[in-house]
């Protein structure tokens, strides 16, 4: 175990850098072959559950609609269908991509896992929801895509019978303890997209951003902690089995997630409501997962039901793992001031005033992470 200090007291967690036989871990070579892949089992097992498929045999790619001069010119609009099929049927990710014109070469490109409808994502640029500020990205060099998460899956509790689960799981015997909830079908999704984004040479996969808000930063957060081809993974208010840590936190916390939201995760997860300290695991493994690669946390501070602090001090946990790779992780120990956001390390951080939400000022912050550390040439 280590320690952190949270709302004020020493919260004990279990340590990133020591294997469950106790065995700490003290090279990169022990963390890629050992410890990395005991967390990932270990988050399967009792917290998001794990898929049955990866990337379909059948997965196929469609652009069925280009304009070149979109957005008044500055962009080229794609329309992909991504299309497969498994045991219980047909289904489709349907991708909006923008790709700024002005670009010579391959573009960095940020792909928003869209919790919040349609309605935030006119292709047309007729309606510019702040939630999904694409001009903002294209005027900064950045491809801009999205998705919708209930392309995947309809964020509803309906015993898994459709989206991707209704496809893939087997319904021949009862559903396990450990097998994928909603998120981790999202997740799926994520990595599904960036399968699409690998074959178009407009985008330059080696520098692809992931970003969600609330329940969809907590699926961006899963997404990348699996698939290492995300450069740079962004978690805006995910709070509770998100960002923030388990134990310690105020606001949301498992017994209460799973309550109102019994579908997101794995039947094992409801093991642990008001038990958070029997988990064999806590957030800040998970964002530690992503190292070396890039992170960034942002939080609001009235945002207590996700608790900034604990988002926070998870990160702050995370950081010896990316130290371990010779990276900086976090910059402070302590919470910043609101919008004093932390650039510098290879985890950044900003604590912007206001509510649950994702709004210009957070994407404006990404922005300028990725400027820093994922350098580009226009």
């Amino acid at each position: 175990m280590t320690s952190v200090n949270l709302h004020g007291e020493t919260i004990e967690i279990p340590d990133p850098l020591t294997l469950s036989s106790g065995q700490k871990v003290v090279s990169v070579q022990d963390w890629q072959t050992k410890r990395r892949p005991e967390l990932l089992e270990l988050f399967r097992a009792n917290i998001y559950g794990r898929a049955p498929v990866e990337r379909p045999r059948n997965l196929k790619f469609e652009v069925v609609g280009v304009q070149k001069e979109a957005m008044n010119g500055a962009a080229t609009r794609k329309q992909i269908k991504l299309s497969f099929s498994g045991p219980g049927g047909q289904g489709a990710i349907n991708v909006l991509l923008f790709v700024p014109n002005r670009i010579t070469g391959a573009a960095p490109c940020f792909v928003l896992i869209n919790n919040r409808g349609a309605k935030h994502t006119d292709p047309t640029r007729q309606v510019q929801s702040p939630f999904w500020p694409a001009e903002d990205l294209i005027a900064r060099g950045y491809a801009a895509a999205v998705f919708e998460n209930a392309d995947l899956d309809p964020d509803v509790d309906d015993g898994f019978k459709n989206g991707v689960h209704g496809l893939f799981d087997a319904r021949d015997k009862p559903r396990a303890g450990d097998a994928w909830g909603t998120v981790a079908a999202w997740a799926w999704g994520a990595s599904r997209v960036m399968d699409y984004l690998q074959t178009d040479a407009q985008i330059d996969a080696r520098r692809v951003a992931i970003v969600g808000h609330s329940r969809g930063g907590k699926t961006a957060l899963w997404a990348g902690a699996q698939d290492a081809r995300f450069a740079l993974v962004v978690a805006n208010n995910s709070g509770s089995t998100g960002a923030a840590l388990a134990r310690g936190k105020q606001g949301e916390k498992i017994a209460k997630i799973n309550s109102g939201f019994p579908h997101w995760f794995s039947a094992n997860y409801k093991k642990f409501g008001d038990k958070e300290s029997e988990l064999p695991v806590d957030q800040h493994q998970l964002l530690a997962l992503i190292a070396p690669r890039l992170l960034y946390i942002a939080s609001a501070t009235e945002d207590a039901w996700a608790d900034p602090e604990a988002e926070f001090a998870s990160g702050v946990a995370a950081s010896p793992v990316y130290e371990l790779f010779g990276r900086k992780g976090l910059s402070l120990n302590s919470l910043p001031k609101p919008e004093t956001p932390l650039l510098d390390g290879h985890i950044g951080y900003h604590l912007r005033t206001g509510k649950h939400d994702l709004t210009p000022y957070d994407w404006a912050r990404f922005m300028d992470f990725a400027d820093r550390h994922l350098p580009r040439r226009l």
